[in-house]
């Protein structure tokens, strides 16, 4: 850097310095919304409610049993009842069908939830890679994941989760306007080469092993995923009392890779 650059550096951190000011930053305090997150698929239906927390206190992700949650199938009018098990989940292990339409019912207290959703098939997924790609500060393991689903539309959505070692990594959500031939293409900047300069929640080590799950979702979804990606609580899925959360029909298909740098090569 050179001398002059240093000096106006300087001359600015004095000046902040000088203006710094405490700010008093005060919440308007309003009453716990109730959060719903639930999911249906091949393995059967899932359901976890909790509340959300004032700002200015630590985060509470106690799951709530004073519920009644119900599930019935729209297609052939099948309901079921869900039980809370030890981790404070709802479940229900009937199996959900690809083409079903689905609603979730939650009663608490005076308050009532509802959600629908429908099923929607599997994808195939065709390829997982790592590549580098040179950075200004570094190269960085573009991680390239390409899938296809056999009823393909531009309407399409999917959420696609990437999991290292087990423990969720990272996620996005994608739509079938850049498919190419029916063929959906997800990638994203990993760790970079140099890991002592990466962060912990970023790194990968040589035989880290990255599983990427795809699910196809419905476009309310994707915009609900989209807006937690913009620090939104997104538009509401559930309809009755005012709740916050999600329920998805979807079938989830997932493919592993292992992370060995030596073999990445790079883009081209």
């Amino acid at each position: 850097m050179k001398i002059h650059c240093i000096a106006s550096a300087i001359c600015l951190t004095i000046m902040l310095a000088a203006c710094e000011k405490e700010l008093d930053f005060k919440y308007h305090y309003i009453e716990p919304l109730t959060v719903i997150e639930a999911e249906i698929t091949p393995e059967g239906t899932k359901a976890g409610i909790t509340l959300t927390t004032p700002m200015d206190e630590p985060m509470d992700r106690t799951r709530l049993t004073d519920a009644s949650v119900t599930l019935t199938d729209l297609t052939d009018g099948s309901v079921y009842k869900l039980q809370a098990d030890a981790e404070g989940f709802f479940t229900d292990p009937t199996p959900g069908i690809t083409g079903h339409s689905y609603r979730l019912t939650v009663e608490r207290g005076d308050c009532h939830y509802e959600a629908e959703a429908t099923m929607y098939p599997p994808v195939k997924i065709e390829s997982l890679e790592f590549n580098w790609i040179n950075m200004p500060y570094d190269q960085v393991a573009v991680f390239q994941a390409q899938f296809s689903c056999e009823h393909y539309g531009s309407s399409d959505c999917y959420w696609i989760r990437l999991f290292r070692n087990g423990r969720i990594y990272q996620w996005g959500e994608i739509d079938g306007r850049g498919a190419v031939d029916g063929v959906y293409t997800y990638f994203t900047m990993t760790t970079r080469r140099d890991t002592d300069e990466e962060d912990d929640d970023t790194v990968l080590y040589d035989g880290d092993v990255i599983t990427c799950t795809v699910s196809p979702i419905s476009r309310a979804m994707h915009d609900y995923l989209e807006a937690l990606q913009n620090d939104s609580n997104g538009p509401a899925m559930f309809s009755g009392d005012k709740c916050l959360g999600y329920f998805m029909a979807t079938s989830p298909v997932s493919e592993s890779i292992a992370f060995h740098p030596d073999e990445i090569p790079e883009y081209k």
